[in-house]
């Protein structure tokens, strides 16, 4: 496996400004090919390859990485394994073909149907055949047994290699691998799960099938809505980074509910209850499935869409082997993001980062053109794409005008209103991690958040609630250990506290530099 190495930045920055956000996190990765940050001999490898895949996962290395868009290759539907002739198409070839060489791929098509059902014939018959049909009967039998000799011909089936295509995907990949990576890992999902879009849309963000599947990761309207904000303001389908979480979000429930990673990556063709069907019919024997499950719309892109899945990533964790001519990757996105606490108006979040509007439509393809003119607001909760840097610089202006309230707050705490805490949530947290840090219970997080177990993949900048158990009790201080990418502001927020009373209560200042490991004492928030 080719190890890449790759230099992520995470910091959550915090801002006291407007109140657009709900605690913004930065997410910058520096300049470098695709990472790939598992080792893949350090932990075990949860993408199994049932025996019973290996000829499909090899026919497909094959059409990514070997055939080229001008060949296409005449193969048997069930047994891809089974290839009867690579046609190289006379001509200039180009994304469709012409007339004259879809009637050539149609007199080689014709041919070999004429030949197979001659075999067949001489099966019932027990008619003599030519030296050269015996061998062809031999790999039918090979590939499935004598009961795969009858209805070979109508098995015929056609595919164009894609080489160049699949090429381009990687090196679009390299713009996206190291955020998708992050995503999924905060997720708590096999990185690789990166490498889905290779078989989705060759990693081209403007894709749209037949089926109305839109964007790089290829989710129709319905299951958009349902794991991302597909509306008439925004299609995050149509934003890479976006459709990812939204990707990971379905992953996480799918391989929930199926237990089983073969299961859960042919759901994302097939459907969770489709793959549930079969599950309850064969267990998690993934290679039974693919060779015996008749399900209706199970058919030939199915079952083969795991298979497609192992190549590709094969293909991408070692491309000099596949394409040693080179590969050119594109740099890694360098965005800050942020996600709104409520909803804003394109020319309000411009004015408030110091961007123009033209860079903040051009930075978000999920604004519909009525975002994009300003005619109507950013959703609540969409994560919104800036320059890079550009949160850096807020923070700036951020901590002036943080150091001035400061300075004018009275030491004296103020009466105000009981508030319940609440926590933001970061980069790398998940309810477990939350729940330990507050010594409180999953089940208390869930319940105090209208959380049920299919909703736990949160979303940086979410606000939790925490019950009042998981504040100290009475005389028992509550201790705070800083994390890397913690802000006094942020701890603050956090425990719904002012910042000035954090100070005071560590005997810290505005200057003060807080360091991951330093334990803070947090008072109570009266």
């Amino acid at each position: 496996m080719n190890k890449r190495s790759v230099h992520l930045l995470s910091a959550g920055i915090a801002l006291a400004l407007s109140g657009f956000l709900s605690g913004p996190v930065v997410a910058s990765v520096d300049p470098a090919p695709p990472a790939h940050l598992e080792d893949a001999g350090a932990q075990r490898d949860v993408f199994t390859q049932p025996a019973v895949l290996r000829d499909n996962v090899a026919f497909w290395r094959s059409v990514f990485a070997e055939w080229s868009q001008g060949q296409v290759v005449l193969h048997d539907m069930d047994y891809p394994g089974l290839v009867y002739e690579v046609i190289v198409l006379d001509g200039a070839v180009g994304d469709t073909l012409n007339e004259a060489q879809r009637e050539q791929i149609k007199q080689s098509r014709e041919a070999w149907q004429a030949r197979l059902q001659n075999i067949a014939a001489a099966e019932r018959d027990g008619s003599a055949l030519s030296a050269e049909d015996r061998a062809l009967r031999q790999r039918l039998v090979a590939a499935g047994g004598p009961a795969a000799i009858s209805e070979a011909y109508s098995r015929l089936r056609t595919q164009r290699g894609v080489r160049e295509r699949f090429r381009r995907g990687l090196e679009i990949s390299g713009r996206y691998d190291a955020a998708f990576r992050l995503i999924f890992k905060e997720a708590g999902l096999p990185e690789d799960l990166a490498y889905l879009p290779h078989v989705e849309s060759s990693f081209q963000p403007h894709a749209r099938s037949a089926a109305g599947a839109v964007g790089m990761w290829q989710f129709t309207r319905g299951a958009g809505r349902t794991f991302m904000t597909v509306d008439k303001a925004v299609d995050e389908r149509l934003d890479p980074v976006a459709s990812a979480r939204g990707a990971a979000r379905y992953l996480k429930e799918a391989y929930g509910r199926l237990g089983d990673w073969g299961l859960a990556i042919t759901s994302y063709n097939h459907g969770i209850q489709g793959m549930a069907r079969a599950k309850a019919e064969f267990g998690s024997d993934f290679g039974r499935i693919v060779s015996e499950y008749k399900g209706k719309s199970f058919g030939f892109a199915s079952r083969n869409f795991y298979a497609e899945f192992l190549a590709a990533r094969e293909i991408a964790n070692q491309p000099e082997r596949f394409f040693p001519e080179g590969l050119r990757f594109e740099a890694p996105l360098r965005h800050d993001h942020i996600v709104l606490d409520r909803a804003a108006r394109v020319h309000d979040l411009a004015a408030q980062y110091g961007v123009t509007q033209r860079e903040l439509v051009a930075l978000n393809p999920a604004w519909g053109a009525r975002v994009g003119r300003g005619q109507a607001a950013v959703p609540a909760g969409v994560l919104v794409n800036l320059p890079s840097a550009t949160l850096l610089s807020a923070t700036a202006k951020s901590t002036a005008l943080l150091s001035a309230a400061t300075r004018k707050t009275d030491e004296a705490p103020r009466a105000s209103v009981a508030q319940a805490p609440v926590h933001v949530v970061r980069a790398g947290d998940s309810l477990s991690v939350i729940a330990k840090r507050y010594k409180t219970e999953i089940s208390a997080l869930r319940a105090m958040n209208d959380l049920t177990p299919g909703d736990d993949l949160l979303r940086v900048g979410q606000k939790l609630k925490l019950r009042e158990e998981a504040e100290p009790g009475s005389g028992e201080a509550l201790v705070h250990v800083v994390r890397k990418g913690d802000t006094p502001w942020l701890i603050a927020a956090n425990y719904g506290i002012s910042v000035t009373r954090l100070l005071v209560n560590n005997q810290l200042t505005k200057r003060s530099v807080i360091r991951p490991g330093q334990r803070l004492g947090i008072p109570a928030s009266r």
